[in-house]
């Protein structure tokens, strides 16, 4: 079974976190031995997130398993953390035998902060690309795509892209039926309600 770490931290973004965490959570319930998802955070104390949602992580560090993937979300909290020493060495740590290295929106940011994105393709919140090229000149930010893939790290932009990344995660390790199949377990087809204005 693949076991996916999402990091929490204080001021992580909601949706960042708990979309992606819906969709391993529903391949999970679809396929019993499949996936399982979990919370890690520094400490089991409870999350502040970006808009206020509070979460109880599932692990710390210290009690987390070895993980197959990690998933670092973005938000408003991500600033902290790039100097956070604990963190970097956590996301350093389980990168080196982690199967798959991912992030939505920011968490772009402690990629570029633990040296992990180093001369890799990558992307971001569409508003904040500029600035990620600023953190790392050797990375290669990518404007206007939904989600990258180099290597075994895929880094998505924002919010409600995280949710993309996951699904194409999922056809990846098991086939693009699955995903299928879990992107409409969740009715995950957006429909924008002002695409019609002109």
């Amino acid at each position: 079974m693949m076991k996916i770490g999402i990091l929490l931290f204080e001021g992580v973004e909601e949706l960042d976190a708990v979309g992606p965490y819906e969709v391993f959570a529903w391949a999970g319930v679809k396929r019993e031995d499949f996936v399982t998802v979990f919370t890690v955070a520094q400490t089991i104390d409870p999350v502040r997130c970006n808009k206020g949602m509070r979460v109880l992580p599932d692990y710390s560090f210290e009690t987390a398993p070895d993980l197959d993937v990690l998933l670092i979300p973005g938000g408003s909290g991500i600033m902290k953390q790039t100097s956070n020493e604990a963190i970097l060495a956590y996301v350093r740590e389980q990168a080196a035998r982690c199967a798959w290295v991912t992030s939505v929106c920011t968490g772009a940011w402690l990629l570029a902060a633990s040296g992990l994105a180093a001369g890799k393709r990558v992307t971001t919140y569409w508003g904040l690309t500029g600035e990620l090229r600023r953190l790392d000149s050797s990375m290669k930010v990518l404007d206007d795509v939904r989600f990258v893939r180099d290597g075994n790290m895929v880094t998505s932009a924002g919010v409600s892209a995280g949710i993309d990344m996951a699904l194409w995660l999922i056809g990846e390790w098991a086939d693009p039926a699955f995903a299928r199949s879990v992107q409409k377990g969740i009715e995950y087809f957006p429909a924008p309600p002002y695409t019609a204005l002109v």
